[in-house]
């Protein structure tokens, strides 16, 4: 690493930033404000730096940064500019592979950070096209977003060799007013001063040499003025090196601002221990100077400031002796969520370590297996919710419930699963325990080997028990937030399964309800019975773009095998048919498959596709009644894990799904059984009959009900004859369905054989008189119809309790065509008698349920006279004309959906047709 700091207004040569663009080329800027710097902000001081494109540099160029915001006094924007800055480099000398360029502005509107790389050939960005930001959950690629979320303003600058990303930083506004209170003290308890407190004011200019030397520093140190001017600083200052910093008088004086104590070499050669706090200043002309305030060191109290937070060694300093040790190693304010607290923590560790990177995985609640939570200079892929078994498997974490040292993770390949793949060669692994339980594990890892050992794990060790209390604590309230929000989550699923019996509508949900709550995307297989393949049923994306892709990738490869253990099992197959289709499609895009194939217009949806389905992806068996009738699939994108606490909820809720599709299976096939067999009951298509024209309109009761107690018919008996009835059965359901099959099929049997109509009713009543307590009364209208050649008909009809049928003539005027006799069911002996009826040209016989005249609005009935006066305005109507005008007057009568079955039965004898 190379830096330079140059305070003041002009830069002395810093490092080139590439914050020009080359000769002939114009950068390019996007972001959420593109804009260049600021005309208007006067730089008062820079800081620029340069460093190799290796893993440490990222570590490196955070304490540059952090160093130089804090020597500046802008300890309040330093954790953004540091979490900006480790992003931003680690884009530059991870990811590009380049060296990066870092340069800190202050101006009086805050601080500018501009980081740049050297790609060589980088494609320029068209204008005005939109910058693609990555997930947030990645490693990778959220340095603009990070941006976007922390800076007040920020851009990106392209030309063809390099990029630079720089951002502002804005200074919080501080409430005018006291900066720093104490309480009342006795005076016994004030800070001891001589009777009057002399204050120093010395000033040196750029070269370190004295230029002002006042009263009060001859007093204290016994120099004149004259003696001093323009003599270095040094010669007077005894120097004592602050520990743990390389900080001398002569870097001191270069920095914005510092404070802390030294001595002063009086003229009787004696040292003077004095407190001083030095400011970086500049006058109107640009050139800098610093201002030294000294007072004796017993009276540090008039220019100390006073501590705004533990200092980086408050742990073992007197004054720190009481602050607590989780402050110290995570900060002050802690974060209040566990993934903040988690960032924290591993960021932190691996600054402590000066680490590449560093990870932290929280155990199950069996100690079986560690979830990987929160990374830093890791992939994407070896982020969140990768699981690894902890003792036994293939894969397993090693030591994970005691520290571990790995100094070469070549000679132990497979020791950290992890770190597979990363170029992290040595690696400390620290338990994090409570209550003897462990509860997780903390490391962190560099690329070089060696670089660690038992004192580095001691040290995080000791950082990993301050924090694993309140990393338990922080994950208990989030899993207990999380068990809330599954709980109604569940109840809400349970609900919507009750309240829908049909099969498909049933597949929609249960994948509505997984994607995207669950998973990214769900397909679901199911199984008809178990000599039948599981069938792939229904598939959903969150992006309803990629359904066809998904489910045209399913289809081609096998579906998971049906195993009824419960739990979630990972399926690799479709991640790896992803891998595959993208390897195909891109060699199609090279030019390196068949000459003679063109590359197909699919392209985008193959690759995005593959993306799609290219995570983790888990089968959830759907079980019920003790049998698997399908499976559940849910799958995220690539490099992306399942939640354990999702997988448990997923299994809670595919044990719903399947009770809820089996019971939508059975109802579907009782349901097909059911219309089947009422279909049965109802007539076949009704005859043609020379001369009549006839209307039936049937309407059954009851949701999913083709056949009720109400029935009809219509047959030939012989030619030129033919019967027709029109019934009621007392009741619903089965039992009721059973009498209407009885009696349709035993009117047309006994009629073809001869019986007269009184007779056919006769033998009826026996019948159901036979079925014993199964049996029901039944009203029944039944006939037999005869077209004339002189375009009349003739009627005989037995109305057997039924409503009286209705002849409605060329004139308007209504009138019962039959007198009632008694119902069938109910008396042995019955004396039942026809009566004839002709019909003339233009006449018609309307015969209706008493669904139709029972039909009632409050204390309202339809009633025979209703449905007469209806009648009387169908003169002149078709027979399916008059039908369908009493049927829309039943509806309107009342509001209500009509509760009992209705049949109307019209028939109208047109007369002869004139040639």
């Amino acid at each position: 690493m190379t830096t330079g700091l140059h305070p003041g207004g002009t830069p002395q040569d810093p490092p080139p930033t590439r914050s020009q663009p080359l000769p002939g080329q114009a950068p390019i800027g996007i972001g959420a404000l593109p804009d260049n710097r600021p005309r208007s902000s006067v730089i008062t001081a820079r800081a620029a730096a340069s460093f190799e494109p290796v893993g440490r540099s990222v570590a490196t160029a955070r304490s540059f940064v952090r160093d130089t915001l804090q020597g500046w006094g802008f300890a309040d924007i330093v954790d953004d500019a540091v979490v900006l800055t480790s992003e931003l480099v680690t884009n530059a000398v991870v990811h590009a592979g380049t060296a990066a360029d870092v340069l800190c502005l202050r101006t009086d509107e805050g601080v500018r950070v501009e980081v740049a790389d050297h790609y060589p050939e980088r494609e320029i960005p068209l204008q005005g096209s939109p910058a693609t930001m990555g997930s947030p959950d990645r490693e990778g690629g959220r340095g603009l977003q990070l941006c976007a979320a922390l800076a007040g303003r920020w851009g990106v600058e392209y030309t063809p060799t390099y990029k630079q990303v720089w951002f502002q930083l804005t200074l919080p506004d501080r409430p005018v007013g006291a900066r720093a209170a104490g309480p009342s003290l006795p005076t016994d308890l004030l800070p001891l001063a001589d009777g009057r407190v002399r204050v120093a004011v010395i000033q040196i200019d750029r070269k370190g040499s004295i230029s002002a030397w006042n009263e009060d520093a001859e007093e204290l140190f016994g120099h004149t003025a004259a003696q001093v001017i323009g003599e270095p600083l040094t010669e007077f200052t005894a120097w004592p090196h602050t520990p743990g910093t390389s900080t001398g008088v002569a870097e001191a004086l270069q920095l914005s601002r510092w404070e802390g104590s030294y001595g002063i070499r009086g003229a009787d050669g004696r040292v003077t221990p004095v407190y001083a706090s030095h400011l970086r200043v500049r006058d109107a002309g640009g050139e800098p100077s610093t201002v030294c305030l000294l007072v004796r060191d017993h009276e540090r109290a008039v220019l100390q400031t006073p501590s705004r937070g533990p200092a980086p060694d408050a742990a073992g300093s007197a004054e720190g002796r009481h602050a607590d040790p989780f402050e110290v190693f995570i900060g002050s304010p802690a974060p209040d969520d566990l993934d903040g607290l988690l960032q924290r923590t591993v960021e932190r560790a691996r600054d402590m370590l000066d680490g590449d990177s560093a990870f932290l995985l929280l155990a199950t609640d069996d100690e079986t297996e560690l979830e990987v939570r929160a990374s830093t200079g890791l992939p994407s892929a070896r982020q969140r919710f990768a699981r690894v078994p902890v003792e036994a498997g293939p894969g397993r974490y090693g030591s994970a419930r005691m520290p571990a040292v790995h100094e070469d993770l070549v000679a132990v390949p497979g020791a950290v699963p992890l770190l597979s793949g990363t170029g992290m060669r040595s690696v400390v692994t620290v338990p994090l325990k409570v209550e003897g339980r462990l509860t997780g594990s903390l490391g962190v890892a560099a690329e070089g080997p060696g670089r660690y050992s038992n004192e580095e794990a001691l040290r995080l060790q000791f950082a990993a028990d301050r924090i694993a209390l309140a990393v338990e604590s922080a994950r208990l309230g989030e899993l207990e937030r999380l068990r809330r929000g599954s709980l109604s989550f569940l109840v809400e699923a349970s609900d919507l399964l009750a309240g829908t019996l049909d099969r498909d509508q049933t597949l929609a949900l249960m994948a509505q309800m997984t994607v995207p709550t669950l998973a990214t995307w769900c397909a679901v297989y199911t199984i008809a019975d178990q000599s039948s393949d599981p069938y792939l049923s229904y598939v959903l994306h969150e992006d309803e773009e990629f359904i066809d892709g998904i489910k045209s990738l399913l289809s081609k490869i096998p579906p998971p095998d049906p195993v009824p253990t419960p739990g979630a099992r990972v399926w690799a197959a479709p991640a790896e048919a992803a891998h595959q289709a993208a390897l195909r499609t891109s060699m199609r895009n090279l030019g390196l498959d068949e000459p003679t194939r063109r590359v197909s217009a699919g392209i985008g949806t193959t690759l995005a596709t593959a993306s799609a389905v290219g995570g983790e992806t888990v089968v959830l068996p759907l079980v019920a009644r003790n049998r698997v009738i399908g499976m559940l699939t849910l799958g995220k994108p690539t490099d992306e894990h399942f939640r354990q606490e999702i997988l448990e909820l997923a299994e809670d809720l595919s044990r719903r799904a399947a009770l809820a599709l089996d019971n939508a299976r059975l109802y579907s096939e009782r349901t097909a059984i059911s219309q089947s067999l009422q279909r049965s009951l109802l007539p076949p298509d009704l005859p043609l009959i020379e001369g009549v024209e006839v209307e039936v309109i049937y309407r059954a009761a009851g949701e999913g009900n083709e056949v009720g107690g109400d029935f009809y018919d219509l047959f030939p008996i012989r030619d030129g004859v033919y019967g027709f009835a029109i019934g009621d059965v007392c009741g619903t359901g089965p039992e009721a369905a059973a009498v209407t099959g009885l009696a349709r099929h035993a009117l047309r049997l006994l009629a073809r054989e001869g019986f007269s109509g009184p007779a056919v009713l006769q033998r009826l009543n026996s019948a159901i008189l036979d079925e014993g307590a199964r049996s029901r009364f039944l009203t029944l209208l039944y006939g037999e119809l005869w077209p004339q050649e002189d375009g009349s008909a003739k009627l005989r009809v037995v109305c057997a309790g039924h409503p009286l049928p209705l002849r409605l003539r060329q004139d308007g005027t209504v009138e019962p065509a039959a007198d009632p006799q008694p119902l069938l069911g109910v008396m042995e002996d019955l004396e039942l008698y026809e009566q004839t009826v002709t019909l003339d040209p233009g006449d018609v016989l309307l015969c209706v349920t008493d669904g139709v005249t029972e039909r009632r609005e409050g204390t309202r009935m339809l009633g025979d006279d209703g449905l007469a006066d209806v009648l009387t305005t169908c003169t002149g109507l078709t027979a399916g004309a008059v039908a369908a005008r009493v049927m829309r007057a039943v509806e309107r009568f009342a509001s209500d959906a009509p509760s009992d079955d209705m049949a109307i039965l019209a028939m109208r004898v047109p007369g002869l047709q004139k040639d």
